[in-house]
């Protein structure tokens, strides 16, 4: 067993190998103060045949056991589908890495990390990063690492690695940052509408603090590693290369130059259905490996399109960016939608408002969460003209409409100043690259067309990188073939002012700082001008929330009457909630929330409260109801659940021998409140209240 330590914000960091998991190819366990997270890498040390893809699978999984808590749900155990936390710091741990294993690596290699023991204000996500690099690092599995990841806070103008939760509050930024000793290869966050410099200053700063996880890294490999497995090469037949770029290349050249993606990828698949049958005779059971030479053929004649004759595959400049239209208020019912279109990527984006009752709760290792802000990505196979079963939302999808979310939460107005709950929905109608930008355009739209007070208005684009031995080349903008076959798809969203949000993922060995400050003050100059595209359709939000949009009263309550209005059982608020209609929240407080579809709603459901909730007021003459007799007066209800004493001396003007000489039970009588002590206790008159009435 070896185990190394290093100190990161005051706190212990470590990993340790050799005495747990000793079967799997890897297997570490990282401490990062009492938060613990086992990683173990294994592979089935055999090549998966007829792919074209690194097979990796990346798991993440938080035990509540980790957290002293036991799930919800029947069955009480972590089943099912994963959460939206796991999905995403699966992607945290799978981007970084994937890009690190050899060219043609083809075995099945699944990664898995599972929480042990959590410190409920530190994060597990970046130290399960930088553990399962090291897994992979000390293992057999070929690996070009290591990698380490680490997070970025900034309060009152420092910066701080991994932060703890309750920093993270006071902090302006939450930025994930993976590199390896040399390059940044990943970056993904939100900051609070800051200027390029600063999150640009943030990185580089988390390139630097994880240099020492690094250094564990290469020391316990150096200590216990294992000879890496030996990856038989690639055989080339030079002859089939030789036949597949005489077929193809003088087509493909023309193939890629076309600017529309459905004509093209039509010719593509044209062109290799021509190939394979032109090759099948000579290369029987050899189809994956001439339809693997088309594409590489295609991507170099993409990327030599671009660094050679200095043009795009649809003729735009590196810095330009597609034409772009919009347009609001496309769903009558709706309560705000808009279509967002740049190029050949379509987005149809509908924000929702409900009450508080519609938050989102999340069941997670902190306990539960709620969310007043949910942003939802859907990526229909239509949308590029595919035919595949739905199954619900893909890691991709989730994955984006996370991006989305942040990118969008920036500029949303808290709960406290705006207590609807806030729901968009992107449906992708087409894509050719940057859906996940289109969302937050189309959402920006859609939220000012529902009339919901945001900040400012929110775009983003995506960036591109073209890197050869002697140039960089950044592209705006990019296009889906632009994505796969180049180096970087680098998204960056926010306002005129500043960075919302952004998301970077490297497929080369990683960038400098000076690559990615062009990359940032390149997107910039792109955000704006889509910012001012979006203004010319919409450039404020309405003043008035949609029609069919519910409306919010707030009324607010003496706290010990909440048990008034909810009733046995929840039974007086369900039956408010059923007569009139409306959703009714109702917090410690007293604060109660009406929502309701229509004013005369509205009216019906607040006369309904007040009639649970009201109070007695000294001087007021009241019509109530004989509830019980006592031998020194009676007990007078004088609205639901409020009663109070009618002495005998205050029964009648004249004096009473005995209460049952002038009342019985359930007698209806006018009484006049003429005192309520400090215990709250009410004290009527029958006398008063008839000598008012004269």
């Amino acid at each position: 067993m070896r185990k190394l330590e290093t100190q990161i914000n005051n706190m212990t960091f470590s990993l340790e190998t050799g005495r747990l998991a000793k079967q799997a190819n890897g297997s570490v366990l990282a401490s990062f103060g009492d938060t613990v997270v086992l990683v173990t890498a294994v592979t089935s040390g055999q090549v998966r045949e007829g792919i074209d893809f690194l097979p990796l699978l990346v798991d993440y999984r938080e035990m509540f056991y980790a957290a002293g808590r036991i799930p919800g749900g029947y069955f009480r155990r972590e089943i099912g589908r994963p959460s939206e936390k796991e999905t995403l710091t699966s992607r945290f741990i799978d981007r970084p890495l994937r890009p690190r294993f050899p060219e043609g690596y083809r075995y099945d290699t699944q990664i898995i990390a599972t929480v042990l023991s959590v410190d409920t204000d530190l994060d597990p996500d970046v130290v399960a990063i930088t553990a399962a690099s090291a897994a992979l690092t000390i293992s057999d599995i070929p690996f070009d690492g290591p990698i380490a990841g680490v997070r970025v806070g900034r309060i009152d103008g420092e910066f701080i690695v991994n932060p703890t939760r309750t920093q993270l509050l006071s902090s302006d930024m939450n930025i994930i940052v993976a590199g390896s000793r040399d390059a940044i290869v990943m970056v993904e966050g939100g900051t609070a509408i800051l200027p390029e410099k600063d999150v640009l200053e943030a990185i580089i700063f988390g390139h630097k603090a994880l240099q020492p996880l690094l250094d564990l890294q290469d020391e316990l490999r150096a200590e216990v590693g294992k000879a890496k497995m030996e990856i038989p090469a690639r055989e080339v037949d030079e002859e089939l290369v030789a036949r597949v770029r005489d077929l193809a290349g003088e087509k493909m050249n023309e193939v890629v130059r076309i600017p529309g993606k459905m004509e093209r990828n039509e010719a593509k698949r044209v062109l290799k259905a021509q190939v394979l049958e032109a090759l099948m005779a000579d290369y029987p059971d050899r189809e994956q490996e001439i339809a693997s030479e088309c594409e590489k053929l295609e991507k170099q004649l993409m990327r030599d399109l671009i660094v050679k004759e200095r043009r795009r595959i649809d003729g735009r400049a590196f810095n330009e960016v597609r034409p772009i239209s919009c347009s609001v208020g496309e769903l009558p019912r709706t309560h705000g939608s808009a279509v967002f279109t740049r190029g050949e990527t379509q987005a149809l984006v509908v924000a929702t408002l409900g009450s508080t009752g519609d938050e989102q709760r999340i069941e997670c290792l902190e306990g539960e969460l709620l969310k007043h802000f949910i942003l939802h990505y859907n990526f229909p196979p239509y949308c590029v003209g595919e035919v595949r079963p739905m199954r619900g939302p893909a890691r991709r999808d989730i994955g984006h409409g996370s991006l989305a979310e942040r990118a969008l939460a920036a500029v949303v107005p808290p709960p406290e100043d705006f207590l609807y709950t806030i729901r968009v929905v992107s449906e992708v109608l087409e894509s050719n690259g940057s859906s996940s930008m289109a969302t937050v355009c189309g959402g920006t739209l859609a939220m000012m067309d529902a009339g919901i007070p945001i900040r400012d208005m929110v775009a983003g684009v995506a960036m591109g990188l073209i890197k050869t031995d002697d140039e960089v080349i950044v592209l705006s903008d990019i296009l889906g073939d632009e994505d796969h076959l180049g180096d970087m798809d680098f998204k960056v969203t926010g306002t005129e002012e500043g960075i919302t949000a952004l998301q970077m993922d490297i497929k080369v060995s990683g960038i400098s700082q000076e690559v990615l400050e062009k990359a940032l003050h390149q997107a910039r100059d792109a955000r704006l001008f889509i910012l001012g595209k979006m203004q010319e359709v919409m450039d404020r939000p309405r003043k008035e929330l949609s029609s069919y949009a519910p409306r919010l009263t707030t009324l607010h309550i003496n706290p010990d009457k909440i048990r008034d209005l909810i009733g046995p059982g929840g039974k007086h608020i369900r039956a408010i909630i059923a007569d009139c209609g409306v959703k009714i929240d109702v917090d410690d407080t007293g604060q109660v929330n009406i929502f309701a579809p229509t004013s005369e709603a509205t009216s019906k459901a607040i006369q309904q409260v007040k009639e649970l909730t009201k109070e007695a007021e000294i001087g007021e003459v009241y019509q109530g109801i004989v509830k019980k007799i006592v031998d020194f007066g009676a007990f007078v209800e004088i609205f639901p659940g409020t009663e109070g004493l009618v002495h005998i001396s205050q029964l009648d003007n004249k004096h009473v021998r005995d209460v049952h000489d002038i009342l019985k039970v359930g007698d209806k009588i006018p009484v006049k409140v003429i005192d309520i002590d400090k215990l709250g206790r009410i004290k009527l008159s029958r006398k008063e209240a008839l000598s008012d009435n004269g």
